[in-house]
């Protein structure tokens, strides 16, 4: 993990539950992320990481259990504070998750350009990001359907990196 990208995000889960029509996914699980460190969460396909990646930044619900940023419960935040914690966490999904009809160049500025960073300060963060994992400048006005898919997951990768979020979430980082 960069120091610049290392979790500065306490989180804390305890009793976690979460299940669907009646059959459980996730059973008491109870962890705790580290501010300043990497962690990470290893398991064969289909034991439910992506499921607790979603309940942690709150695009899913537990069935019951709690989860805190900082000594902060999420299901005591009200929409407004949820969103200003969001707004510090970098999330990647699995797959990468580009636009075909924008440049790698562009996908990694999406991010920036909604919360209104001036563009030639999210072009040049761009580009740093992209350099950063291992992109030559040749592939910046490349559409994803040109790159290969470990390609693509480092384009994504720079996007995350690009809006130096206090704690980034990969969801199967290296599965291109």
């Amino acid at each position: 993990c960069h120091p610049t990208y290392a979790l500065l995000i306490m989180i804390k889960v305890e009793h976690l539950y979460k299940g669907f029509d009646g059959t459980p996914v996730l059973k008491d699980i109870s962890l705790e992320y580290e501010a300043g460190k990497c962690n990470m969460i290893i398991g064969a396909s289909g034991s439910g990481k992506t499921v607790l990646l979603k309940n942690l930044i709150g695009l899913m619900k537990p069935d019951s259990g709690e989860i805190s940023y900082n000594g902060m419960k999420l299901s005591e935040m009200d929409y407004k504070a949820q969103k200003l914690l969001r707004q510090q966490i970098g999330v990647l999904f699995q797959g990468s998750a580009l636009f075909d009809f924008a440049t790698v160049l562009e996908n990694v500025m999406f991010p920036m350009e909604q919360v209104h960073v001036p563009l030639s300060k999210a072009k040049a963060r761009a580009k740093e990001m992209m350099k950063k994992v291992g992109l030559e400048e040749s592939q910046f006005k490349r559409f994803p359907a040109m790159i290969s898919g470990g390609e693509k997951q480092r384009v994504a990768i720079a996007g995350v990196m690009a809006m130096r979020t206090k704690c980034i979430i990969l969801d199967e980082p290296t599965a291109m």
